[in-house]
């Protein structure tokens, strides 16, 4: 059963404004349940908690330190000052008595004083002290930044293996109902989400937090006043932010879906370049693609530029703020009621307020993201998986092929049965076709013998054993399949080929190769059997890649062997040795061999006829024709045309 290729994995919704992914104005995708997910995030944080609480520590010492930088550098300012001012009082006096015509002896008096001076020493000592502590607020932050890496890093390491381990045990029709990229993008893209999230958001948001509440207590300790007055301009911050990120995250939006739009036509344009070209309709591609862009340049221009307004704005009631502050600090210093080191600390603080506020703010929005992907990520961690094999399962120790359906019964859904009361009897060795029309049911009967799907009633036995009883593992060894869809993987010919037996030697390869009819193609190649193949085999022919499934197939040397239209994709001649191969490799093993041109299975044993999941018609090649039922009238519309001329299809 082939599964339905997906355009390409979808990444996290999420715009990328000035603040970056998932900022203010960008659209956020939200978790459905917000507080079990969150929940189930941190059981996953629990064994990492001791390293944690560390990270926590270092993120208050490492933000201490640094905030009380300004206040230190406050006293030097200060020092600085008051030296300042004793010169300038000091040559005050001294141009006063000259002025006023003082009496030389009272002149030659101030003359003679020492001159103040300002205390360098003393304001080396804070800049060491500053130094000092930015040094050590430093040494915290590496010590934060390294533990957290562990911890994220753990945390989804722990996660990928429990998705990677439950997608193995996972039935296979839950990668039926989704598209591959959805799933890639839920173990790739969203685990990734998590990890940045962990990594980087998580210190941020913490230093944040302890950044804001620090800054409040040094500002308070101050001026109570000024620090009222700095809580004024907030709110005036918050709604604008507000503002313009409601009237941003509707242009994000759009940009996100005419984005999806564009990246969806350039990969179909690029997919099928060659019917695009063959039909000569590359203007109207061209036109298509120049409207699709010319939207999201619009979009994308209004979203970037509305989002872009938010610090502008901000910082235009900051400093209506700072202007406010200056001259109720200046008229302080004035009256002697605060230093003027201060009023520099505070404008400092002042500056640094703001900041940690918005990447709370946008933090809060990034969590929401990853809150999101994480519950995407716990869904398929909560999927209901495979039945268990048995604690003590039944083995078959030298397999001869006997199958038998009695009395099956199946359904994709409980409430629509596709099969009731399937019954086959299959011999050792024999050759068994199926046959019918498309969504008859086939590839269906192939799947509930490989244990893919769990059948709804009834059993299917291999030498008298029921599959259930068997390891799923263990049962698919028997089998060896060649399917219409080749699968072939990023690597040399040889270990595609050696895919089929781990212990495969290079003799056994060739001959494998030999039997398919691949060793004379594999030579001419420049690397013969060290050709590698790139990612999606384009580097050979389609029928070269089916050429190397079937030797893949007959290194393997099953007990039973499944063929979905085998040779479907190779020119006629290839299609006669290889027939032969198979013959060859199909003598004294059962096999199941689906089929659409009928002319292949004219000498099977047993021909299965197929039709809305139920099997209609059974028997020979030549029983089946003599009836003259529905397999006759299928077999004579491929092979004769309305006037009976033969018409091999």
């Amino acid at each position: 059963m082939t599964q339905q290729k997906s355009p390409g994995s979808p990444k996290p919704a999420g715009g990328r404004g000035p603040l970056g992914p998932g900022a203010m104005g960008a659209p956020v995708v939200k978790a459905k349940n917000f507080k079990g997910t969150m929940k189930r995030l941190v059981d996953y944080l629990k064994p990492q908690g001791l390293r944690f609480i560390i990270v926590f520590i270092m993120a208050i010492a490492s933000t201490i330190f640094n905030i009380f930088g300004p206040k230190v550098m406050g006293k030097a300012t200060t020092k600085l000052g008051e030296g300042i001012m004793a010169k300038y009082s000091y040559y005050m006096q001294l141009q006063a008595a000259i002025e006023n015509k003082m009496p030389i002896a009272v002149i030659n008096k101030l003359k003679h004083q020492s001159i103040p001076l300002i205390d360098y020493a003393y304001i080396g000592r804070i800049l060491l002290i500053m130094v000092g502590l930015y040094v050590i607020s430093s040494l915290f932050s590496f010590i934060m930044g390294y533990i957290m890496s562990s911890v994220a890093q753990k945390t989804v390491y722990n996660m990928r293996n429990d998705v990677f381990s439950k997608l193995n045990k996972l039935p296979l029709k839950y990668f039926d109902s989704r598209t591959h990229g959805e799933i890639l993008s839920r173990v790739t893209n969203d685990m990734d989400n998590i990890a940045t999230t962990l990594q980087q958001s998580m210190t941020q948001f913490i230093t944040s937090f302890v950044t804001v509440i620090g800054i409040m207590i040094m500002m308070l300790t101050i001026s109570p006043v000024m620090t009222l007055l700095v809580l004024f301009t907030l709110p005036a911050s918050v709604i604008i932010t507000a503002v313009i990120a409601k009237k941003s995250q509707k242009y994000f939006a759009d940009q996100q879906k005419i984005l999806g739009e564009l990246n969806g036509h350039v990969e179909e344009m690029y997919t099928g370049h060659k019917i695009v070209k063959a039909f000569g309709r590359e203007a109207d591609s061209v036109a298509k693609f120049k409207e699709a862009n010319t939207r999201l340049y619009s979009v994308g221009w209004k979203a970037q530029f509305i989002s872009g307004i938010i610090f502008p704005a901000l910082n235009f009631v900051n400093n209506i703020g700072y202007v406010i502050i200056c001259v109720i600090g200046g008229l302080m210093v004035a009256k002697k009621k605060i230093e003027i080191g201060d009023i520099q600390a505070f404008i400092q603080y002042m500056r640094q307020f703001t900041q940690p506020i918005v990447q709370m703010a946008n933090i809060a929005n990034v969590i929401q993201s990853t809150v999101a992907s994480a519950e995407r990520v716990f869904e398929v961690l909560d999927e209901v998986e495979e039945i268990q094999d048995k604690a003590e399962p039944a083995m078959i120790e030298s397999p001869k092929g006997d199958v038998r359906f009695e009395h099956v019964k199946f359904g994709y859904k409980e409430d629509e049965i596709l099969m009731e009361d399937m019954n086959i009897n299959v011999e050792k060795g024999h050759t068994i076709a199926i046959v019918g029309p498309t969504g008859a049911g086939k590839t269906t009967l192939v799947n509930l013998l490989m244990r893919f799907y769990e059948i709804n009633g009834g059993k299917i036995t291999i030498d008298g054993i029921n599959i259930k009883d068997l390891k799923r593992e263990d049962l698919r060894k028997l089998f060896g399949m060649v399917l219409q869809d080749t699968w072939l993987f990023n690597g040399s010919i040889r270990d595609n080929i050696a895919y089929g037996r781990e212990d495969a030697t290079e003799e056994d390869i060739i001959n494998a190769s030999k039997a398919a009819h691949a060793h004379h193609f594999i030579r001419t190649l420049p690397e013969g059997y060290d050709t590698v193949l790139n990612e999606e085999a384009s580097n050979i022919s389609q029928g070269q890649k089916q050429l190397l499934t079937i030797a893949r197939a007959i290194l393997a040397n099953p007990a039973i062997l499944i063929l979905d239209e085998a040779t479907s994709n190779v020119d006629t001649r290839t299609e006669v040795l290889i027939q032969k191969a198979m013959g060859n490799l199909m003598q004294g093993r059962t096999s199941f061999v689906i089929a659409h041109r009928l002319s292949t299975i004219r000498d099977a044993d047993l021909i299965l006829v197929m039709k809305n999941g139920t099997i209609i018609e059974q028997g020979t090649h030549l029983e089946l024709l003599a009836k003259g039922d529905f397999y006759a009238d299928l077999y004579n519309s491929q092979f004769t045309s309305s006037n009976g001329i033969s018409d091999a299809v």
